[in-house]
């Protein structure tokens, strides 16, 4: 379990102290995160919970929230940006997870666009942003971190195989380390989406941290699904996939590694 006082503390200063919410058992932090938005709470909210059990993942997909094994997390975000820069928050989000499973684990995570983190090939954690938009600017974002730190064991039937810190590191992890570090990860990434350069910027970090982004051949799946080679990110934080009838920008959807054959 958590010690809510020790954050706090750690937390001083920061734009989260004080609004951490924590609940032993929740259907789902991000549900109670825009409940919550809706009702006027202040930027810099976090709902964070022992279990889920209803966690959700991207596109209506669950995700696995046993008691004690892994953090899940969601900030409430209060941004001053137009809508239009909107995909690009969960591609920040990403950046701010990695450099916090590298500080609390040593372990070095690979993000494949948009949401999810991965140690090698296996999958370990994702990510699912929720907004409102009023007047083509954005009211409130959720951002939905979800990273499984003590599983040992995985469920059947996963569209890819999974893993945890634990098994990643090979000794036993701290969640509240990895709580703290990726909260003041995402303090110093969000802000720079607010900057007109925010795209650039970000396809260039994440082409550097990503296998995925440029040169990997790959099937898209979603409503413009391909199969070709990624050719990197453009300004919006789109995918460039570069198929046998040109060029396609993939807006939605995800991606595997391209079967052979």
């Amino acid at each position: 379990m958590y010690d809510l006082s020790a954050l706090e503390a750690v937390l001083t200063g920061s734009s989260f102290a004080g609004k951490l919410h924590f609940a032993a058992l929740t259907g789902s932090t991000n549900t109670d995160a825009l409940e919550a938005s809706r009702a006027g709470a202040p930027h810099g909210s976090v709902y964070f919970a022992d279990e889920q059990r209803a966690g959700r993942g991207r596109g209506d997909h669950s995700w696995q929230s046993a008691a004690g094994e892994g953090l899940y997390v969601s900030v409430l975000l209060r941004p001053t940006m137009p809508a239009a820069r909107l995909p690009l928050l969960p591609l920040a989000a990403g950046l701010a997870a990695a450099d916090a499973i590298h500080a609390a684990s040593g372990l070095t995570a690979d993000l494949r666009w948009p949401n999810d983190l991965l140690i090698g090939e296996r999958k370990c954690g994702g990510i699912l942003a929720e907004s409102k938009i009023e007047g083509g600017a954005v009211a409130f974002a959720v951002v939905g971190i979800g990273i499984n730190v003590h599983q040992r064991s995985f469920g059947p039937g996963m569209a890819t195989a999974a893993t945890s810190l634990d098994l990643g590191a090979g000794r036993h992890i701290s969640r509240e380390a990895l709580l703290v570090a990726l909260l003041k990860s995402l303090e110093r990434e969000t802000p720079g989406l607010q900057e007109e350069s925010a795209g650039t910027a970000i396809a260039a970090r994440l082409e550097r941290a990503s296998t995925w982004i440029r040169g990997r051949r790959v099937d898209v799946h979603g409503p413009q699904a391909c199969t070709g080679v990624t050719a990197g990110l453009d300004e919006h934080g789109f995918l460039l996939v570069d198929t046998a009838d040109g060029r396609v920008t993939v807006q939605t959807g995800g991606m595997r590694a391209a079967q052979i054959g």
